[in-house]
């Protein structure tokens, strides 16, 4: 890793947050930031979309010749570009986000989005958010960050995303959903969801967005 850039990672289960926060910190530290969640909703989309067996890992792999993957900065966002497409809105729906959890488990498939997740962090400042970021991706970042909440906190709040997009869900759906997610990421054989032991855990149950990047600003401009 590249001493010279500041490595921030931000791991947490689902609906925590990460995104939100850690974009808005982004831009408001001038880093670049990372959402490796999406590289993994674009692999599952495009399984999806062409109908292969999201639990047949043989299957699956065969398959991931086939995608290239590009993370574009447009206005200080990241847009995931799957195979010359922009397919940023496309992945946001509840069946992608299952879809990524399924293929997310799969070795050949976390391999695949390795290299790419790393070569971004030695090029310059970086935010990156996941499941195994401090653990697996970014092991010498200099501040690690496990962000969480209560299953409701995140669940509600997800819900009132998907609300806003015109989907078609009930809060007990997202939170049945979220709670079985929370199971797959921290069950799986190929790196499941844990904090680094040297990171600083975050809980954002009672905390305003406002005040939950407040808070990871405070202790990314400590190590700065």
């Amino acid at each position: 890793m590249n001493q010279t850039t500041m490595t921030v990672a931000i791991d947490g289960p689902a609906g925590a947050g990460k995104s939100t926060i850690a974009r808005a910190l982004a831009q408001a530290l001038h880093f670049v930031y990372v959402d490796t969640g999406a590289l993994y909703r674009a692999v599952g989309y495009y399984m999806l979309a062409n109908g292969v067996p999201l639990k047949e890992a043989a299957q699956v792999e065969a398959r991931l010749p086939e995608i290239t993957l590009e993370l574009k900065y447009v206005d200080g966002g990241q847009r995931v570009i799957l195979n010359g497409e922009d397919v940023s809105g496309k992945i946001r729906t509840p069946e992608v986000s299952m879809a990524a959890s399924v293929v997310s488990a799969q070795p050949p498939v976390r391999r695949f989005l390795f290299d790419l997740q790393r070569d971004t962090a030695k090029k310059a400042d970086v935010i990156m958010d996941g499941r195994d970021i401090g653990t697996v991706v970014l092991p010498d970042a200099r501040l690690k960050i496990f962000l969480t909440a209560s299953p409701e906190a995140r669940a509600k709040r997800r819900y009132a995303e998907l609300c806003e997009k015109g989907e078609k869900v009930t809060y007990d759906e997202v939170l049945a959903d979220m709670v079985k997610r929370d199971y797959d990421d921290t069950h799986r054989a190929a790196a499941p969801l844990k904090a680094a032991d040297d990171a600083v855990l975050v809980d954002t149950t009672a905390l305003s967005l406002e005040e939950s990047i407040e808070t990871l600003r405070r202790l990314v401009e400590e190590r700065l």
